[in-house]
């Protein structure tokens, strides 16, 4: 699992948004709740480039279904 620096985490803001919302370290990404966009974490190195973003959605895993009612 990627490990980051407290202090560079409190600085680091979405590339792709105009208002710079803070990034959320979850696991081996950074993903802006804004834009839902899922930045990769390699080697300890955040990569945020918007070339090599992910949609949120594929890292996430899907919300547990609910049981069918009959």
């Amino acid at each position: 699992m990627a490990t980051l620096n407290p202090q560079l985490l409190a600085i680091l803001a979405c590339p792709a948004c105009d208002d710079r919302p803070p990034l959320e370290w979850c696991g081996a990404y950074l993903v802006c709740h804004q834009c839902r966009r899922a930045y990769p974490i390699r080697d300890d190195i955040p990569v945020l480039l918007v070339e090599e973003v992910m949609p949120l959605e594929q890292i996430e895993p899907p919300p547990p279904s609910e049981p069918a009612q009959g």
